[in-house]
């Protein structure tokens, strides 16, 4: 399935500071955004396809845990990215402001969680 666009939710106005995270994750500009920093979207660079990214904040936002647990907030989305170099690539998030999982279920893969707790798969 492929999904053109992606709604991530977020802190109350954190909107921006999500979006400045996944601009240097990926490399991709801000697009557009609101005023108050409770809305902001990136897009893949011109020429390039992926999906638009919105980042919402929300007031009733809570971290989700990962791996999931019963009665606990679970992760309204999840990324996969493919990578070249795995090791290079999971050095690239944390300096970008990624933090690796405890949880590592597969071998050939790396669980990482955004600043505002979102997992993200880098395989």
């Amino acid at each position: 399935m492929y999904a053109d666009a992606l709604t991530i939710g977020t802190e109350p106005a954190g909107a921006r500071r999500l979006a400045e995270f996944y601009h240097r994750l990926l490399g991709w500009p801000i697009s557009n955004e609101g005023q108050d920093g409770w809305w902001a979207q990136l897009r893949p660079p011109e020429g390039e396809t992926g999906p638009t990214l919105n980042f919402e904040g929300d007031r009733e936002y809570r971290r989700p845990v990962w791996p999931s647990r019963a009665g606990e907030q679970t992760a309204t989305i999840h990324l996969d990215i493919g990578v070249d170099d795995l090791d290079a690539a999971v050095a690239w998030a944390l300096e970008a402001g990624a933090t690796l999982a405890d949880d590592q279920p597969q071998p050939h893969v790396r669980v990482l969680l955004d600043p505002q707790g979102h997992p993200f798969c880098l395989f």
